[in-house]
This record gives structure tokens, C-alpha cells and sequence, in this order.
């Protein structure tokens, strides 16, 4: 059971980029076509790859299996920050699709507008907001130390 719910450690940044990078496209979509369906796939996305990791999500495989190995960049860095990263936006998105089809449309596109501005930084600038804030819990004790010895020196600057 424990391996049907694994996370890779570790995780090539390269491909939680183009991941993210793809989130950003089908967020983009979903929002200027207004569709509840691409919120519902936004969010379903972000739940299978909180829960399996890569090998479930549609947009992680073909991250992982066609657009990242054309790149031919690896860059390994710790899974359980990119994990996290993942739960958030799975919350987020499913806050979103709970707000949309509940007729709170306007709150539900500014938290999808959060979630692009998110996966914007880790798409195109490296920076992975939810890492940052696992980081900041860490170092003040609410992730234990032990979720991810090689994370304990996570901090606001970018390598």
C-alpha cells in the first residue's frame, strides 16, 4: 500500500517545471473559457499527483515521459517540498471548483488566478512557492525535521 501512495525523492526539478508550466496552460484555458470542467481537472490533477505522485496524472506523464527527457536536463531536488507544493494546490483548486459551482464565480477565477501566479514562478523562474513555505514550516517546527533531513537548509534564496 505504501508503494501505491509514493512520492519520488528525489524529484527532477526540470519536470515539476514543465508540470507546472502545464498547469499554468490548462489554468489559462479553464478561466478564459469559464469552464467548471477544466477546474475540475485542474483540481483532480493536482489530487492524483499529491496522492501517486507522477505515475497517475495526466500532465505529470507527459511531463515526465515526453517533454522533460526531450530537454535532457536533470536536476534533482528534495520530493517531499514538491509534494507539499502539490497539496496546496490541490486545496487551492479544489477551494476553487467548490467556490465556482457553488455560483461564487468571482472568488473562485481569484483563486484560480492565485494558483497561476504560482505555478507561473515555478514554470518560468525556478521558484517554487509551496517549497518555500514547507521550508519556513520546517524551520519553525511544524514539519518535523525527519519528513525531510535534506531539506533542513530550505530557505527564501534560490540556488
Amino acid at each position: 500500500m505504501g508503494t501505491l501512495f509514493a512520492f519520488p525523492n528525489p524529484v527532477n526539478e526540470y519536470a515539476a517545471r514543465v508540470t507546472a508550466g502545464l498547469v499554468v496552460l490548462l489554468a489559462v484555458v479553464t478561466a478564459a473559457t469559464g469552464s467548471l470542467w477544466g477546474l475540475l481537472a485542474i483540481a483532480v490533477g493536482f489530487w492524483l499527483r499529491v496522492l501517486f505522485g507522477p505515475r497517475i496524472s495526466p500532465l505529470a506523464l507527459l511531463s515526465v515521459k515526453v517533454i522533460t527527457p526531450r530537454l535532457g536536463k536533470v536536476k534533482l531536488v528534495p520530493g517531499p517540498p514538491k509534494r507539499f507544493a502539490q497539496g496546496i494546490g490541490a486545496a487551492v483548486s479544489t477551494a476553487a471548483l467548490l467556490l465556482l459551482s457553488s455560483g461564487a464565480a468571482p472568488a473562485a477565477w481569484t483563486l484560480l488566478g492565485i494558483l497561476v501566479v504560482a505555478a507561473s514562478l515555478e514554470a518560468f523562474a525556478g521558484f517554487c512557492l509551496g517549497c518555500t513555505i514547507f521550508g519556513f514550516l520546517q524551520r519553525r517546527g511544524v514539519i518535523p525535521e525527519d519528513v525531510c533531513e535534506a531539506c533542513n537548509n530550505i530557505s527564501l534564496r534560490r540556488s
